[in-house]
């Protein structure tokens, strides 16, 4: 069937994951569809970096000059404790060509939306899926709109439409994991200080943790797990003037499958877990590109072929889940004992080259290869 009378893939979920899946197909020369419930883009952001792994991936389409360009580069990171910085990793050490690049989450999916305008392929806003069904030759869709409901046919499906994913309980498979008791509090707020505004910081609280970023001129995301983060900022460090705030639960969780048939899932329709280690939007990003390697055989032999990316991005995925999960419970500063054993090890296993390596490999998106 000639890509004119193909049926398109239609992706659900106009989030990092579902732009860049659509923008790869599309740059294929691939017919896709991609619908989103959110009538507008969203203006606030969950991740700030791009990692060197998902620039790679994005540099073809243009993409990763214009993230690189609008963005700034992360040097390093800086442990506080005590008011006082106890350990330091230079990302300069271990990655010579790129460094990971500090921009909102919002911006970067303006650029990947860009990069799909250009291929003729825009954003359906305000268009929700009711329910899915498939068989051999094709997946039937049911869509509501403003417009109303409609029925729409796709060669192939991928669920990008985050951890209360639609597709995912279309397919009703399991999301399986735990949720983290304490609540996270979000600030991207005016800071006065004299951090280094290239470095990510990090305070060991006595009560939990607190994440410290610049996101552009005088404007830093904090986030903490303590009752006050605010109070625990490192150095001279003043908050001003908040920009926006947000409480919330972290969870780890793993959907069951990563796929059934001609419909599979990526990013947070298949796969949660904490900011630790800025993974999160740069491993729906990855799920992205290989759906799409994988979707571009399918189509030319047959579904199976499907298959091969739900077993690849599961192992991957799991691994990270995993990995990010046991990073959290160590810096998350409970119980007591584990908080005491944290303070007083993490900053000499930090001085350590192998430690250091292993930190800046995940940091990057480097810890697997790219399959």
């Amino acid at each position: 069937m000639s890509a004119a009378t193909q049926l398109p893939v239609m992706i659900v979920g106009a989030g990092p994951t579902g732009l860049s899946a659509a923008l790869f197909l599309a740059r294929r020369g691939l017919p896709v569809r991609i619908i989103d419930a959110a009538i507008e883009p969203s203006t606030t952001s969950k991740a700030l970096l791009v990692n060197p792994r998902t620039l790679d991936i994005l540099h073809e389409s243009g993409v990763a000059r214009r993230i690189v360009e609008e963005g700034h580069a992360v040097a390093g990171a800086v442990l506080h404790r005590a008011g006082r910085p106890v350990a330091s990793i230079d990302l300069r050490d271990g990655l010579s060509a790129q460094l990971p690049i500090g921009l909102a989450q919002a911006n970067t999916e303006s650029l990947l939306a860009q990069a799909l305008a250009q291929c003729g392929v825009q954003v359906e806003r305000g268009t929700s899926l009711q329910a899915l069904r498939q068989d051999a030759q094709q997946v039937s869709l049911n869509l509501q709109s403003e417009s109303g409901n409609q029925t729409a046919h796709a060669s192939l499906v991928f669920g990008a439409d985050g951890a209360h994913s639609a597709v995912r309980h279309a397919l009703d498979l399991d999301f399986s994991g735990h949720t983290l008791p304490e609540p996270w509090l979000l600030w991207d707020l005016h800071l006065r200080t004299s951090l280094d505004p290239r470095c990510a910081h990090i305070v060991l609280a006595p009560d939990g943790f607190v994440f410290v970023m610049n996101l552009r001129a005088d404007v830093w995301r904090v986030i903490g797990n303590g009752a006050d983060p605010l109070a625990q900022l490192p150095g001279d460090s003043v908050a001003g003037r908040v920009e926006w705030q947000s409480r919330f639960h972290i969870a780890h969780r793993l959907a069951s499958r990563f796929g059934v048939g001609r419909v599979m899932l990526g990013g947070d329709a298949a796969h949660i877990h904490s900011p630790l280690g800025a993974r999160g939007m740069n491993l729906g990003i990855e799920d992205a590109w290989v759906f799409a390697e994988c979707a571009a055989r399918a189509l030319s032999g047959t579904v199976a072929e499907l298959q091969t990316y739900a077993d690849l991005r599961r192992a991957v995925d799991g691994q990270v889940v995993r990995k990010v999960a046991t990073l959290t419970r160590v810096m998350g500063g409970h119980p007591p004992t584990l908080r005491r054993l944290r303070d007083l090890l993490l900053p000499q296993v930090l001085r350590l080259a192998p430690a250091r390596r292993l930190m800046i490999r995940t940091l990057a998106g480097l810890d697997h290869p790219l399959r």
